[in-house]
């Protein structure tokens, strides 16, 4: 009897526990299909008209056309990084554009800034490009960065926007166009040129060049799309999201620093502090010779 009434009390377990894991899998099928119709995705729409430096994109072609439409796709629905971007344009775009006006480049090569580096400091190509402007170490001295195992100006937004400027004004007079300055950037003015020669044009949207350098310009119109356009396009950040400037004072060192922690310890600050602030320090010392000087900032 036992036996018996033990058996029944399992089937009757047993049932309830099917027809709980029965109505667990027909909730979670009815909720699902309740929540599809709020996964849709849709494409974002092209401005109608854009330019680059005051010169007219072409959008009327339809290789030009797709080749924007590509890389905005692609951009507009990485929300995360454009939110990011727009913080911290609020911190380095005013420096950036102030750079740029001084040396007589377009203020539209914020943007290229953008393309190049996400406005990291610390950005690093595969190849070893590094910083906002991404130069390469050998390249770099010839436009006026210090780059040695203790100093590395392409780590500072306006020593390398400075000389950022001085290349694209000589690829602007080989070129004539800061389009194509922008475009010799990705591939160089040696590489531009041969296409140049080779396809007899140019006109960047004329000519064929190799896929990154391709897309390099669309690349950078969207982020100037994006950016520009950011509330309008449903990225919303309150005034107190952004990144402000980092408050500073400036000192100016003219003898060396063998040991840059307690250099900082004895301005009232940190060795990471310091590194913040400079991110041009590469080391744990600073040697200075030769008469010369360094700016060095500290937390105010």
């Amino acid at each position: 009897m036992k036996s018996q009434t033990t058996t029944l009390l399992n089937v009757f377990a047993g049932l309830l526990l099917g027809f709980f894991i029965v109505g667990l899998f027909a909730f979670k099928n009815r909720g699902l299909k309740d929540n599809e119709p709020q996964l849709k995705y849709y494409a974002p729409p092209l401005p109608n008209q854009i330019s680059f430096a005051e010169e007219k994109v072409p959008l009327e072609r339809w290789d030009v056309k797709e080749r924007f439409d590509r890389e905005l796709l692609f951009n507009y629905y990485n929300k995360a990084n454009v939110l990011y971007l727009l913080k911290l344009a609020n911190r380095y775009f005013p420096i950036i554009s102030e750079q740029l006006k001084v040396n007589g480049v377009p203020d539209d090569f914020k943007y290229l800034c953008v393309a190049e580096s996400n406005l990291l400091s610390g950005a690093r190509s595969s190849v070893g490009a590094t910083g906002f402007w991404q130069f390469m170490s050998g390249t770099a001295p010839a436009y006026g960065i210090e780059v040695n195992n203790q100093v590395d100006f392409r780590h500072d937004v306006e020593k390398s926007t400075d000389a950022a400027c001085k290349y694209l004004k000589q690829a602007h007079q080989k070129f004539g166009t800061w389009t194509g300055a922008a475009a010799s950037y990705n591939c160089g003015q040696g590489g531009y040129a041969s296409q140049v020669t080779y396809q007899g044009t140019t006109h960047y949207y004329d000519l064929l060049l190799p896929e990154e350098t391709n897309r390099y310009i669309f690349r950078i119109l969207t982020f100037k799309h994006l950016m520009e356009n950011a509330e309008e396009l449903g990225f919303q950040l309150k005034p107190g999201d952004k990144y402000e400037e980092i408050p500073y004072k400036t000192i100016t060192i003219s003898s060396s620093i063998t040991n840059l922690a307690e250099f900082a310890k004895e301005n009232g600050t940190t060795y990471k502090m310091l590194r913040l602030h400079n991110p041009w320090l590469r080391g744990k010392s600073l040697t200075v010779s030769g008469g010369r000087t360094y700016q060095i900032k500290l937390p105010s």
